[in-house]
This record gives C-alpha cells, structure tokens and sequence, in this order.
C-alpha cells in the first residue's frame, strides 16, 4: 500500500513558502450533525511514521498519530452547523469549515493544500487543490485524522443526548439503523433537512398531520 509522503510540501518548500498546511474535511455524507475541517502544519523534522488517509486507519491508530500531532504540529480547527449545510449547501459549508480552520491556525500559513479539486471562496493564499489528497500528502492525511476524530467526538456527545439512532457507532452517516431510527423516532434538530432521506421524512410527516 502506498502511503502519502511529503513530498508535495518539499515541493513547495523548494519555491520559498515555509508553513505548508494541509486541510480536509469530514462529515459530508452524513444526514445529521456538522461537517468539520482541520487544517494542520507538520514539522519537517517531526514527521509522524505511518500517516495514511484516516478512514484507512484503525481508531487506536488515529488516537496514537493525533497524540503526535498535537505535540509536534500547529493545528486549526473549524466547522459549519447543521443550519450553514441546510442554507448553502454540503460543498460551500465544507470550503467555510475549511477557511474557518485555516484562520484558526495559531500561526498564518504561507502555503495550503486543499483535498479536492475546488479552493474554497475567498482563500487569498497561495494554494492547491489535490484531488484525494488525504492519500497523497500527509499533511492532509494528518488533517482528516484531526478532523474525523473531533467529529467522532461531537456525534458521541449528541448521542447521549438523542440515544436510538446510533451516533455514537455511525457518527451520523446514513446506516439502516440509523435510516429506521428516522422512522421510529423521527427527525432531531440535528438533521440535515436538505439531504433527501431527511428531507422525505418531514414531507411524509407533513402530509399526514396537514
């Protein structure tokens, strides 16, 4: 298996910039809860071994590469409600999470890698888009462990306070458990109204209560 190096971030480096972040998002699939952004600045002589896209990696992996990060790396972080996804849309309010992240930086980055292949609106730095960049680049790579584990850790906390739907296993992606629990228990303020399945629901129940 091929794992992202550094080697775009050398690239970069070789043309005069200096703080090479890299930032991704997760939670675009869900039907409920945020999507979150990170954006993250390795040290070149503090690179974590075994960096890898984070839905490659094994919870215990992650947990142990975000240990290393969080002492040898400066890191961002930033997400966009329920609310921004319903009002913009799934795209736009992942490029806010992720300018939202890049400002979040302790430090302005004079460089930043994108995952995808659109630059968010509104990002004045010098920057590329890497499609699956989280495969290419471990700042990224390191980015989307960040990312996904504060996600996992939000829906963890929301499925204490909205129990049945499985949040806390399937962090709000669209799981036949998770689709049922829409049946049974209907829709939470933290469901995204304008993903379809969420979407049918509140029409079906509209229908039958006009």
């Amino acid at each position: 298996m091929q794992l992202p190096d550094f080697s775009v971030e050398r690239d970069a480096m070789a043309h005069g910039y200096d703080r090479i972040a890299g930032v991704d998002e997760v939670g675009r699939g869900p039907l409920a809860g945020p999507v979150m952004a990170a954006a993250v600045i390795l040290d070149p002589n503090h690179l974590p071994d075994g960096l890898n896209d984070s839905k490659k990696l094994s919870a215990k992996r992650r947990n142990a590469l975000l240990e290393h990060i969080s002492a040898h790396a400066d890191v961002g972080i930033g997400e966009a409600s329920v609310e921004e996804i319903d009002t913009h849309n799934i795209l736009r309010a992942s490029h806010i999470a992720m300018m939202r992240a890049i400002r979040a930086l302790p430090e302005a980055p004079d460089y930043v890698l994108i995952d995808g292949n659109m630059i968010p609106r509104g990002l004045n730095l010098p920057s590329s888009a890497l499609v699956k960049g989280d495969s290419r680049s471990i700042s990224i790579a390191a980015a989307s462990i960040v990312a996904k584990i504060r996600r996992d850790h939000v829906m963890q906390t929301l499925a204490q306070h909205h129990p049945g739907y499985g949040w806390e296993t399937n962090a709000g992606y669209p799981t036949k458990c998770h689709k049922q629990a829409m049946e049974n228990l209907g829709v939470t303020p933290h469901h995204r109204r304008s993903f379809k399945p969420v979407h049918n629901i509140l029409c079906r129940e509209k229908n039958i209560t006009s």
